[in-house]
């Protein structure tokens, strides 16, 4: 659920605002929106240091050591010298590969003309006497001037690398290839110089990460800084006086009211308005709230003023992950990987709920998978005599028939959570109506996919929910303009209602190409195999590991895509769900 809020304003004296900050930050429970845009001195160095021990960071990140030896790290530092430092490092390292790349290019073209001085060949260019190098199509060769020697070198193809001596200048009709400024040995010296010198500078930059986490404390020390003079500086000025606005939940205004009284702030709390911008804090059981990681990798915060749908969002979505995966041995392999990740890195996560997120997930493919007798594939089993524990699962009809279902049965939630919400106002009877509308629209797509009889009922679900839409959309004392509004809704959203109900049929689509790619690769291993030699069998493992594989990847991806999209678009539509909302972010000591 999402918690309500109260708008609040804290007055408080010029001269006691950093003390007042300090114990607003200890209490945590304001959400801060500035009166003016932060800025100060104070601000511009917190940036700046941030922004350099970002950059060592970052650095320290591109150096792939696990183990660096106590010889090699460095003695200790303050921070500010170990940034500088490591910049400089970077630099002369990104210097040093620049120069590589081109030695190696360089290396790499001269490698076909041989090893010579160009101070020696420029010494005889002095004397008038020219060594010029060109490159020269074969058949171009007899067109040149008479007065020179030709010396062929190498050649490329028809393209011919030559050296051309000549006394004085003459043009040949080709492009001159510059000399280079050192011989090809001497470049391939100052390469592997220049290479050593790369090693020993990325030894030094690893021999820093020992100061990995002393960055990281001094990055947490000025974030939490630079929160704090953001709120300083944000904060609205009346002569001597400062004041704040901000939002807090609303079961945190009596600490605060306490604070105040004890600290002589003034404080005054608001019912938020309809156009605030109030951020979003939801409160949920423990079971909703393993929705939670979803919806934060997906950015998805809901407007405070919509509903929280992180029940149903959790609920439909493991059912939705059951159908698609549809596998119950892809399920076991998400599982034991869950597991494993879990015992190899939970201790150092916080917030475990991803992982118990997991675990019902690929239970749900699991279960799904042994009522429909799939195992990494399905027609094998069924060779063996292996029979689902619900046949109906597997008859295409049905399972299209069933989605339909399920997509007017998510839908009808939506609209009746609406009309829950707004009764006892009489527009609730417009989801009302809109719920007819979805229920006639899965009879009609069963009628028209899958050629089941239009039940004559579903006439009057139609007839009855467009009335309730017409009239009660907006009811006013003018009719005519409360028809006015209902037909415009009905023209914008009634083929929605039929399409999105049969949108839900990608889930049988999905789930059956699942099955299908698992038994198209089974059923290649198998061909295989018959031929009977151990290079045959090494073959049709690799064949079968390298298609389950590919499903086994493909899976979550298709949840992500599918099985989201059902929950956050055609559901959310309807629920009036635009996840416009902002997270609740108290002003707080930041916790490293």
């Amino acid at each position: 659920m999402i918690v309500p809020m109260k708008k609040v304003f804290l007055l408080i004296k010029g001269s006691q605002s950093i003390d007042a900050l300090e114990r607003l930050r200890s209490l945590g429970v304001v959400h801060v929106e500035n009166e003016s845009l932060p800025q100060g001195i104070e601000l511009n160095e917190i940036n700046e240091k941030l922004n350099l021990i970002g950059q060592a960071r970052s650095i320290l990140s591109g150096i792939n050591r696990k183990v660096i030896l106590p010889k090699k790290a460095v003695k200790s530092e303050d921070w500010l010298t170990v940034c500088h430092h490591l910049i400089d490092l970077s630099k002369r390292y990104g210097q040093l590969k620049e120069y590589a790349v081109s030695l190696s290019l360089a290396i790499d073209f001269w490698e076909n003309w041989g090893d010579f001085e160009p101070e020696q060949i420029r010494t005889l260019q002095e004397k008038n006497i020219q060594f010029k190098f060109y490159q020269i199509p074969k058949e171009q060769i007899k067109n040149l001037p008479r007065g020179i020697v030709l010396k062929e070198i190498s050649r490329a193809g028809q393209v011919l690398n030559c050296l051309v001596v000549s006394f004085g200048h003459i043009e040949l009709g080709f492009k001159e290839i510059e000399l280079p400024k050192l011989s090809l040995s001497q470049m391939k010296r100052r390469l592997k110089e220049d290479t050593k010198i790369m090693q020993d500078v990325e030894d030094e930059i690893a021999a820093h990460l020992v100061f990995q986490e002393k960055l990281i404390l001094a990055e947490d020390n000025f974030l939490s800084q630079k929160d704090f003079y953001s709120v300083l500086t944000g904060m609205g000025q009346a002569g001597e006086l400062l004041y704040l606005k901000g939002y807090i939940p609303i079961e945190a205004e009596e600490a605060l009211i306490k604070q105040a009284r004890s600290n002589g702030w003034g404080m005054l709390t608001l019912e938020p308005k309809e156009d605030d911008l109030v951020p979003t804090l939801t409160r949920n059981p423990k079971w909703i709230a393993l929705i939670k990681p979803l919806l934060k990798l997906l950015e998805l915060v809901p407007g405070y003023h919509e509903i929280d749908i992180s029940p149903l969002f959790i609920v439909f979505f493991s059912l939705f992950f059951g159908i698609l995966i549809g596998d119950a041995g892809y399920g076991l392999i998400y599982f034991l990987l869950n597991f494993w990740l879990y015992k190899k890195i939970g201790n150092k996560v916080k917030d475990k709920s991803a992982f118990f997120l997991f675990y019902i997930l690929s239970l749900c493919a699991i279960i799904w998978g042994i009522l429909t007798a799939t195992f990494f594939g399905q027609e094998w089993l069924s060779k063996l005599g292996v029979r689902p524990l619900v046949p109906a699962l597997n008859n295409t009809n049905f399972i299209q028939a069933f989605c339909f279902f399920v997509g007017a049965l998510h839908l009808s939630i939506a609209h009746g959570w609406k009309a829950v919400l707004k009764s006892p106002a009489l527009n609730a009877l417009a989801d009302i109506g809109w719920m007819c509308v979805i229920w006639a629209a899965f009879f009609l797509a069963k009628n028209l996919i899958l050629g089941d009889n239009f039940p004559s009922f579903a006439n009057w679900l139609i007839i009855g929910g467009l009335v309730l839409v017409l009239f009660f959309t907006n009811p006013q004392k003018n009719i005519l303009k409360a028809i006015g509004e209902g037909l415009g809704t009905i023209a914008l959203s009634l083929v929605n209602n039929f399409t999105d109900v049969v949108s839900y049929i990608r889930l049988f689509a999905v789930g059956l190409a699942t099955v299908a790619i698992a038994d198209a690769f089974n059923g290649m291993a198998a061909g295989i195999i018959k031929q009977g030699d151990i290079l045959t069998l090494l073959a049709a493992a690799l064949v079968v590991v390298l298609g389950h594989a590919l499903n086994i990847i493909l899976g979550p991806m298709s949840v992500l895509v599918h099985g989201v999209r059902l929950n956050v678009l055609e559901f959310s539509g309807h629920a009036n769900v635009t996840w416009s909302g902002f997270a609740y972010k108290p002003f707080s000591k930041t916790k490293s």
